[in-house]
């Protein structure tokens, strides 16, 4: 009777033919396995179940289709029915009309000259008044005066404050009867009534006042977030060298802020440009306070319905705007590249 051969080590036995078991932990183990290969945890698997692919997808697309649906395919639209003839009314009434919308544009239209003057008279009233008020504002609030909280929150306040209540609160401080500034200068009585409204030698620059004490609060922002970036050693240098306030803030404050110097002048453009809300609110944009953006609205959506023709003018807009924003984007992407 023969004895079986016992493993070196390892306390089995084997028979002849059997391939050997090699031991725990050595190159050719298996960990109790079949396949040789590590087994990987059901729950590291798959990380995302098609639930969460299918929510994830919602999130991203439905907003993604949206914007393209409401912006991008908006503004072609626009551009290609500048070229047309349409009233609106079923598609097949869109004559394709070449340049002829823009050169009765640029020619004909009494209305057009004079919109345009209007918005360059906002954007350089708009520079002029409330972009250094808002700058002066921005440098008190900056040496943490007492309530500064306050202040900041009360001139921020018309910002936030949508432009059709700023429209009705200076309506009713413009009004002819009972407004605040007839009653103070004694122009409310019989035969003295001054309407700041309904005067078209007056109604634009009543309603600048309004545009001018709203974005006094948006510059000051603008700036005061600036100021706070400044760093303190500059201004501890110029104490040092034995700088003024006035001249720390000339030589050294102000040129730093030349970034946010670019930004307000953009965003004052844009601003200018847009502006339909107030005088809209205000008057309807007539009587001496006709706008681009006014004109646009008029002929799309009034009596006219002049839907290739409001088109046009909105294209002249968006070329206006993209003469402004570009070159920004492309300043602002350089800067990048070089840093």
């Amino acid at each position: 009777m023969t004895s079986p051969i016992t493993g070196t080590g390892t306390g089995s036995t084997s028979t002849p033919g059997a391939a050997a078991v090699p031991p725990p932990g050595s190159p050719g183990a298996t960990n109790g396995t079949t396949t040789g290969k590590r087994r990987v945890p059901r729950g590291h698997r798959r990380l995302l179940t098609r639930r969460d692919r299918i929510t994830l997808g919602l999130m991203a697309g439905v907003p993604t289709l949206l914007h393209i649906a409401l912006v991008w395919l908006t503004a072609l639209a626009s551009i290609v029915l500048a070229f047309t003839s349409w009233d609106g009314i079923g598609f097949s009434s869109i004559k394709w009309v070449g340049l002829q919308n823009f050169r009765e544009l640029f020619t004909i239209n009494p209305q057009f000259w004079p919109a345009v003057e209007h918005n360059v008279i906002w954007l350089v009233v708009l520079l002029l008044i409330p972009t250094p008020l808002g700058l002066f504002l921005a440098t008190q609030l900056d040496k943490r005066i007492r309530f500064s909280r306050i202040y900041q929150t009360a001139f921020f306040l018309p910002v936030v404050v949508s432009f059709a209540v700023i429209g009705f609160v200076w309506q009713l401080v413009y009004n002819p009867d009972t407004g605040l500034i007839n009653s103070l200068i004694g122009a409310n009585k019989p035969g003295h009534y001054i309407d700041w409204i309904g005067d078209p030698k007056l109604n634009l620059w009543a309603i600048l006042v309004a545009a001018c004490w709203r974005h006094t609060g948006y510059m000051m922002i603008l700036y005061l977030a600036g100021l706070k970036s400044v760093d303190s050693s500059l201004r501890e240098a110029a104490a040092l060298d034995g700088a003024n306030e006035w001249q720390t803030f000339k030589q050294v404050i102000f040129p730093v802020l030349r970034p946010i110097n670019t930004i307000v002048l953009v965003v004052t453009i844009i601003e200018s440009l847009r502006a339909f809300d107030l005088v809209f609110v205000f008057n309807g944009g007539s009587q001496g306070t006709e706008l681009l953006s006014i004109l646009v609205t008029n002929n799309i959506i009034g009596e006219s319905s002049r839907i290739g023709y409001g088109s046009a003018i909105a294209v002249v807009l968006l070329l206006i705007s993209l003469g402004v924003i570009i070159p920004y984007l492309v300043s602002t992407f350089r800067k990048e590249r070089r840093a």
